[in-house]
């Protein structure tokens, strides 16, 4: 039997319904999510819109694997946060041009390397969605200790 030795891409498959008005409806992975529009854009503010989402799953993806690698160096932390900020330009369409990623954590000073090392792996080896948007954005990343 002739098996083929291509490997399968992995896809993600998502539906959007429209709700009315500006709102929509996304089913991902069994959790239901609605995004809409501001009122100034014809919407109810229902839910948030597209682009903050995309800008939690930057700070989603990031966080997680901060996470997962310090939990693999054995590194205690606490009240660990992760924000960005995003300048979209003037004209249509508009994109973010710049990405300011601010993780804030309390941990020892002698693990402050490990964190650094985490935010580094992330950024450059893990994050698929930092990876994304850096090809479209000028991406920074910080480190607060607190």
């Amino acid at each position: 039997m002739f098996q083929s030795k291509e490997k399968k891409m992995t896809q993600h498959h998502i539906d959007t319904v429209f709700k009315g008005g500006m709102a929509f409806e996304t089913n991902i992975g069994g959790h239901t999510i609605t995004i809409d529009a501001n009122p100034e854009f014809g919407g109810q503010d229902l839910g948030p819109s597209p682009k903050k989402l995309l800008l939690n799953a930057l700070t989603g993806c990031t966080a997680m694997d901060v996470v997962s690698m310090l939990n693999k160096m054995r590194v205690d932390f606490s009240d660990f946060s992760v924000s960005v900020t995003g300048t979209l330009t003037e004209e249509h369409p508009k994109v973010y041009s710049t990405l300011e990623v601010e993780y804030k954590i309390k941990v020892n000073e002698a693990d402050q390397p490990k964190m650094q090392k985490a935010v580094d792996l992330s950024v450059e080896r893990y994050c698929g969605v930092s990876a994304m948007l850096a090809k479209a954005a000028d991406v920074t990343h910080k480190i607060t200790y607190i």
